[in-house]
């Protein structure tokens, strides 16, 4: 939201036209923004950091699904941003911790009404997906029966 109490998201109607030539500067750095804290392992990132400061193979248990590799880019992308910082202990072995920054903590409720959202519609989104698939099937398969390979049988 602006100073001005206008939203600044794309989808409301209600907000401010920006001046000409600033948006396409202004619209590449939003997305390179949303692109980082939007993928799916930045959120469960995010959102797990919420809870307190984490070792990486705890992130990695915690987080299902997340290959080792990924979770170096995703928390090394997140620390390059200002969101996650990364502590390292000098003991034997050396002991790395990740915590969310003064920054990264004002995502967090963006991020947990996000995953909450997700969790909440999950079934409706499952629901949604066999109809459109089960559509397509039909439609694919009733365009088939009238395609000029069809009737040369």
């Amino acid at each position: 939201m602006r100073e001005d109490g206008t939203l600044t998201c794309p989808g409301d109607r209600e907000g401010t036209v920006q001046e000409q030539g600033t948006a396409p500067l202004r619209d590449r750095r939003v997305r390179q923004i949303l692109d980082r804290v939007g993928d799916k392992w930045s959120l469960l990132v995010i959102g797990l950091l919420g809870e307190g400061d984490r070792r990486f193979n705890e992130i990695r248990r915690r987080v299902d699904g997340i290959s080792q590799r990924m979770l170096s880019v995703t928390l090394r992308g997140l620390e390059r941003d200002g969101l996650v910082a990364r502590t390292v202990y000098p003991t034997v072995p050396p002991k790395v911790e990740y915590s969310l920054t003064v920054m990264g903590r004002t995502l967090l409720s963006t991020v947990c009404e996000l995953v909450e959202w997700a969790d909440q519609y999950a079934g409706d989104v499952d629901t949604a997906r066999t109809r459109y698939d089960r559509a397509k099937t039909a439609d694919s398969a009733a365009q088939d029966v009238g395609s000029p390979a069809s009737l040369e049988t």
